[in-house]
């Protein structure tokens, strides 16, 4: 067995930093109640997300019932395993069941058709806690989103994972040196599991690990984009640079971007002219490569766009944050705006019954009106975001206090109708001590009424 799942933490104490995000998850288990909103857990791969969720349910005392992205997550699967567990009581006796949907951001394709709508359904009618987890927060429909409670996992620093690789090598009886305990917590970058999997790598086979024997993955021997850019500012040998160049996974006319996004970096107007000129020839060196599929100019382009702008900035380094290009800021802009527009049509083609393109061509400009008119009740009834909203009001600071009014109004409706429920559950739980008063005065009439009207609401819930 690997050790990630052989030392997988079993109390929330035990879990390697993220200590915020673990009272909250504490907080919302101790409070919960049927009107609890479920957890939303997300954040990159490998830093506990899962583990911390069976954690809190080993120290709540509660079963878990876990989907994952392995499963065919259709709507009828959810329905039958996580939609029934989540109205149904436990059957080992504990107080509750926690339905775990793991990989929430992967419910696409053909084998997940519908599992979407289900888990709204099963949100909307749990009486059981839910958490669902999931490493990009806006890969959620934005209906998920908007009935779920938030909770953020970061990457774990270094110094928090390298004081729980020595308590591995000590319950393995392994010596192994500090400097390559270093080495593996940095290299992981934040990913505990990643760190734990390289540890159980270096080991195998071995009772003493050194810094010369630690072997990481791939990925993690890749040059950062970031480190090539700070190269170029600063005093680097044109041999440093090209190897540079050459451990960066990214193309040329991926870096040539990134170069040209941080040439306002250049010490005077001068140097700026001076990058430009060379950049330029980098980009003809690119063209010709494309047209004439001779890959072999890569380098030509490579050596005129580094070694020329770094002779431009003359070795006086940078004193500021290294941006991406801008032209990337801009397309994943319009990128979004797209994906809400299509999402936000969807919704009003799908209750007219009508194309997307004939709504678009000919109805947009009446339903801007109307929604105009009343944004609230088209926001409530079509379960639009801000963004959605703002889509047609072009007005975001009205679009999120209209939503944030929605929020709140349906919280208040939930809190006034718990209290209504509280004397039903009383008659409910204590049985026994109706029967003890029973023998004392005579039922009234309207009592024995009640038999008639429970076996009606017992039928009627087929």
């Amino acid at each position: 067995m690997d050790w990630a799942e052989k030392y997988r933490p079993a109390r929330l104490e035990d879990i390697v930093g993220n200590s915020t995000a673990l009272q909250l998850m504490a907080a919302w288990a101790k409070s919960w109640t049927s009107k609890s909103r479920p957890l939303l857990i997300y954040g990159k791969p490998g830093i506990g997300k899962t583990s911390s969720a069976y954690a809190l349910a080993n120290d709540m005392g509660w079963d878990v019932i876990e989907l994952n992205a392995s499963d065919q997550r259709t709507a009828a699967v959810i329905e039958r395993i996580a939609g029934a567990g989540s109205t149904t009581a436990s059957l080992t006796g504990s107080s509750r069941k926690l339905i775990v949907l793991d990989e929430a951001d992967n419910l696409q394709g053909s084998a997940d058709r519908g599992g979407a709508k289900a888990i709204i359904e099963c949100i909307r009618k749990a009486q059981q806690p839910m958490i669902l987890i999931a490493n990009d927060l806006y890969g959620l429909s934005p209906e998920l989103r908007f009935r779920c409670e938030p909770v953020q996992f970061r990457a774990i620093p270094a110094r928090s994972i390298a004081p729980r690789l020595r308590y591995l090598c000590s319950a393995e009886k392994i010596a192994c040196s500090d400097a390559a305990i270093h080495a593996i917590a940095e290299s992981a970058g934040g990913d505990i599991r990643s760190a734990v999997n390289m540890l159980y790598a270096s080991a195998i086979g071995r009772d003493r690990i050194d810094d010369i024997q630690v072997h990481t993955s791939q990925k993690d021997e890749r040059v950062s984009i970031f480190s090539l850019i700070t190269a170029i500012f600063h005093k680097t040998s044109d041999e440093d640079l090209m190897r540079l160049s050459y451990d960066v996974d990214d193309t040329p006319e991926t870096i040539e971007q990134w170069v040209e996004g941080n040439m306002h970096l250049l010490p005077s107007p001068s140097a700026v002219a001076k990058g430009y000129r060379r950049l330029s020839r980098a980009d003809e060196y690119l063209g010709y490569t494309y047209r004439r599929q001779y890959y072999t100019l890569w380098r030509y382009a490579t050596a005129m766009m580094l070694l020329g702008v770094a002779d431009a900035a003359e070795g006086k380094g940078i004193h500021t944050r290294i941006m991406p290009p801008e032209r990337w800021q801009k397309m994943s802009a319009a990128k979004k705006q797209k994906a809400i527009r299509t999402i936000t049509l969807s919704k009003f083609a799908a209750l007219m019954h009508i194309p997307q393109n004939t709504l678009r061509e000919n109805y947009l400009d009446i339903i801007s009106v109307l929604v105009e008119h009343d944004p609230a009740a088209y926001a409530s009834e079509l379960m639009l975001d801000a963004d959605q909203l703002n889509f047609f009001l072009h007005d975001k600071a009205r679009s999120q206090e209209i939503i944030k009014f929605l929020i709140k109004e349906e919280k208040e409706k939930a809190q006034a109708k718990e209290p209504q429920k509280k004397p039903r559950k009383e008659k409910l739980q204590k049985p026994e001590q109706r029967e003890l008063e029973e023998p004392a005065p005579a039922p009234e009439p309207e009592e024995k009424k009640q038999p008639p009207r429970s076996q009606s609401t017992l039928f009627d819930g087929f």
